[in-house]
């Protein structure tokens, strides 16, 4: 494994391995405004929600690795405390990279990136017409975390209205994770795309009391067929089967043809079996799994 200090790496160099490391990052596509009614848009990918009660967003302007100069957004901040956080689809991702130009102080980023401008309704700073999700923030505090080339600056923006277009919404007006086709930053040049392909749920151990990973047979902690993942979903019921249960899912036809073609073979039906409970796993049937690793 490849060990790195910290202190031995140029700004840059620690850029390159954190920014694809930590990945992938929400990209906080904010409009700000300066005292003398300059607009201006650019995206950040430093950026996260931190509190609901009070609702608050983070996101950090950073100092540039490249001069160490800050950017108009943090400036802006600084002289009218509001922003709007306007959330980026795939369908704008384009148009959101080209507002990161850095255009001179007081071009609109709106119009050279081709974005519709909506005013707000508590803030100064517009929103991004085509944006899903568009939330207006009053900036509660700016947190300079140093001077120095790539510096970062906190700004906590507690959001005061939240806009939604419907069309990204389920049945019960909830946000539909396969509708609203959110896009996310990764190092250099890559972004990635939450497709409905790409979706997939993990149930919340705060739901249950998991017996945990080690409550499971040795043998099944050290399959070499199930994965982490396999030995995560079967740590995470409440409860083991009873030795009842256990005994009926022998009976199922796919755990029967197992048995009867590995008598005598122990080797070759606990590998089979676990193959077995491999695949019921991928389909969320994590009980009947459990069922068949236990035999």
């Amino acid at each position: 494994m490849l060990t790195l200090k910290t202190s031995d790496l140029s700004p840059m160099q620690l850029q390159n391995y954190l920014q694809y490391a930590i990945a992938p990052r929400p990209i906080c596509f904010a409009s700000t405004i300066d005292a003398a009614g300059n607009i201006n848009l650019s995206p950040f990918s430093f950026f996260n929600m931190f509190s609901t009660n009070p609702p608050v967003c983070i996101f950090s302007p950073a100092r540039r690795v490249r001069d160490n100069t800050t950017k108009h957004t943090l400036e802006n901040v600084l002289e009218v405390k509001e922003c709007v956080i306007n959330i980026v689809d795939y369908a704008m991702v384009q148009q959101m990279s080209l507002a990161s130009t850095e255009y001179a102080k007081g071009v609109n980023e709106f119009e050279k990136a081709g974005f519709s401008m909506l005013e707000s309704h508590l803030v100064k700073p517009p929103r991004v017409a085509e944006a899903p999700v568009q939330l207006e923030c009053i900036v509660n505090q700016v947190i300079p975390l140093g001077e120095q080339n790539g510096a970062g600056n906190l700004i906590l923006a507690e959001i005061k209205l939240i806009h939604i277009k419907e069309e990204i919404l389920d049945s019960e007006g909830k946000i539909d994770q396969a509708k609203i086709d959110l896009v996310a930053r990764l190092g250099g040049d890559w972004y990635c795309r939450v497709t409905p392909e790409s979706l997939f749920k993990v149930a919340k151990p705060l739901t249950t009391l998991g017996i945990g990973v080690n409550a499971l047979p040795i043998s099944v902690r050290n399959s070499k067929v199930l994965t982490g993942n396999d030995l995560g979903m079967l740590g995470n019921v409440e409860n083991l089967p009873s030795a009842e249960e256990i005994d009926a899912i022998q009976w199922n036809s796919n755990v029967k043809d197992i048995l009867d073609a590995t008598i005598g073979d122990t080797t070759n039906r606990e590998r089979e079996l676990h193959e077995l409970a491999h695949q019921l796993l991928a389909v969320g049937n994590v009980i009947d799994a459990l069922k068949v690793v236990l035999l």
